[in-house]
């Protein structure tokens, strides 16, 4: 049944076709970017299974080849931030606990192959518990969407103290979490601050660390910036109100920054109504989006004179705003005034090593994962060729566009 609900799914978006490779593929090049800084001119990329197998010489006889020398190629981009399973109901609202599972299965279905058919072949989901079995489904093949990381449920200042959030992370690595989700801070809506004390942050980051887990912390205020990356957390999200001090530690600890500057807060303002009166998303907590869209904006171009900050490409996608993952890359590039080759490495190979997947995704290299998207023009040279994914493969899978398949296939 979920075989053809998918079908049905990926017909009536028109998005794209799934072909299952058995035999080798030969992907022809004019411009790649091989996702950690270097570009290759005319030459080919040899896919055997999931895996790249080489990078140039003779094409196999038997491969099936496509010719993406009219398009700029590059590794699958990776987003660490995105709700995947967030979405509106069929009345055009947020979706609650109301809705029927068989209509929320189908608009999170929807989710992914929207986030896929934009370049994205990974995405991390931290907060929700469906997670898993969308994580598992997509690893399955069943249901056509990109590789999924997930927290599971996060962990807030109502989880309790030291050693119940460390009872709380045991659990969610026994129940398959991929890394921990903490909220250390209130939302933008509501200031940022710090929410956690630095004893529960020391007890949540050191418990996921002892258990070879990563942490993803939302920290607005730089206090709470502070505190999580004192208490060896793994990555900020957010951060809008990060100081320079505090940039610096960051740096010095290795820590990496998620700042979230180009979809997540214009998304909700696009789409307010169906936001609007539910839970704490109010007109003050809109007046504080408003000035939150600047706000971020000026912190991230704070965190570029950091030369030593690692900062990775999270959007913190919500409903509504899945499939226009690229928005961050292009606010980043044209309003924040990242280097377009750094804004590339930062949404490939060094989003890999921030989710401990360097040596599988984000990179364009023999033994990787063939992970790989092909856009109409050069995101380098025209940020909005960003938009304008025809061509992805994920795994050594390609999913095509419809409408442009017949173009580069023979």
């Amino acid at each position: 049944m979920l075989g053809l609900m998918t079908r049905l799914i990926l017909f009536s978006l028109g998005a794209m076709l799934v072909y299952a490779q058995e035999r080798p593929v030969v992907l022809k090049t004019s411009t790649l970017f091989d996702g950690r800084g270097k570009t290759l001119k005319n030459t080919i990329i040899v896919v055997e299974g999931s895996k790249i197998a080489r990078l140039g010489g003779p094409a196999p006889a038997n491969a099936i080849t496509y010719d993406l020398t009219a398009f700029t190629v590059s590794p699958g981009w990776i987003d660490t931030h995105a709700h995947v399973a967030v979405h509106f109901d069929n009345t055009a609202r947020l979706a609650g606990d109301a809705e029927p599972q068989p209509q929320a299965l189908l608009h999170i279905a929807e989710n992914l192959v929207r986030t896929l058919n934009a370049g994205f072949t990974t995405v991390q989901s931290p907060g929700a518990m469906v997670d898993k079995d969308l994580r598992e489904a997509a690893a399955r093949g069943v249901l056509p969407g990109p590789r999924v990381l997930t927290s599971l449920e996060a962990l807030t200042e109502t989880s309790g103290g030291p050693e119940k959030m460390r009872e709380i992370i045991r659990e969610r690595k026994r129940q398959g979490a991929d890394f921990i989700k903490i909220f250390a801070s209130k939302s933008i809506r509501e200031g940022g601050a710090q929410t956690l004390s630095d004893a529960q942050l020391q007890a949540a980051c050191g418990e996921a660390k002892a258990l070879g887990l990563r942490t993803i912390v939302h920290a607005h205020s730089a206090e709470s910036a502070k505190a999580a990356t004192l208490a060896g957390c793994t990555s900020i999200e957010h951060g809008a109100y990060i100081t320079d001090d505090v940039f610096n530690l960051m740096a010095e600890h290795g820590t990496y920054y998620d700042p979230n500057v180009g979809l997540v807060l214009q998304n909700y303002l696009e789409n307010k109504p169906k936001f609007f009166g539910i839970g704490n998303y109010n007109e003050e907590g809109f007046a504080f989006m408003e000035k939150g869209v600047a706000i971020v904006l000026d912190t991230f171009k704070k965190s570029l004179k950091h030369q030593n900050l690692k900062i990775i490409y999270g959007t913190d996608a919500t409903a509504g705003a899945h499939g226009q993952n690229y928005r961050d890359f292009i606010v980043r590039v044209r309003d924040g005034g990242q280097d377009p080759m750094q804004a590339l490495i930062s949404v490939t190979s060094l989003s890999a090593e921030s989710i401990r997947m360097g040596d599988q995704i984000g990179s364009i290299a023999p033994g990787m994962q063939a992970d790989i998207v092909a856009f109409d023009g050069n995101p380098l040279q025209d940020v909005n060729a960003a938009s304008r994914a025809v061509f992805v493969m994920k795994g050594g899978k390609v999913y095509e566009n419809l409408g442009h398949g017949a173009k580069y296939r023979h």
